[in-house]
């Protein structure tokens, strides 16, 4: 079960839930070669993961890439923060972004982009209060509940 390009690897569906995605952002991962491998099998988790400045570089934390077994001694470290590949535009923005009040950097999906490199789809998110997120509920099986009435009232 290899992924082809274009294909996405891990999602972080919690992520649009627990926090108001203010805008997204895709960039590059400095990766070693037995995470790729470990990737094309389609084994990776972003849920827990968060992207922090150190140093003036930006890194992810907390993603977990299982070792790859083919690798035996070369193999890598399966939760070691990892450098996210951005231009220089895109850090400054960065940077003002998670100085503002509330603000952070959360993944929210990692995939093979058409060329076949791995991407991140970055979003600079808002925490939600328990108010909110019990709204996004509302709304959610809302439209559940709108989608189920006309597909009943169809069949008549």
């Amino acid at each position: 079960m290899l992924k082809a390009n274009g294909e996405t690897i891990a999602d972080n569906r919690r992520g649009a839930f627990d926090y108001f995605i203010e805008e997204t952002l895709e960039v590059g991962l400095r990766l070693v070669g037995s995470e790729v491998k470990s990737l094309r099998q389609g084994k990776a988790s972003i849920v827990e993961a968060h992207a922090a400045e150190k140093q003036g570089i930006f890194y992810l934390f907390n993603m977990t890439i299982p070792e790859y077994t083919g690798a035996n001694r070369f193999n890598h470290e399966p939760k070691r923060p990892r450098e996210l590949l951005l231009r220089r535009r895109e850090i400054r923005k960065l940077m003002v972004a998670v100085q503002r009040k509330g603000y952070t950097l959360i993944p929210m999906a990692l995939y093979f982009n058409p060329r076949g490199l791995v991407k991140l789809k970055l979003g600079i998110a808002k925490g939600k209060k328990l108010t909110d997120k019990r709204q996004t509920m509302k709304e959610r099986d809302w439209q559940r509940e709108k989608g189920r009435t006309l597909k009943e009232g169809g069949r008549d």
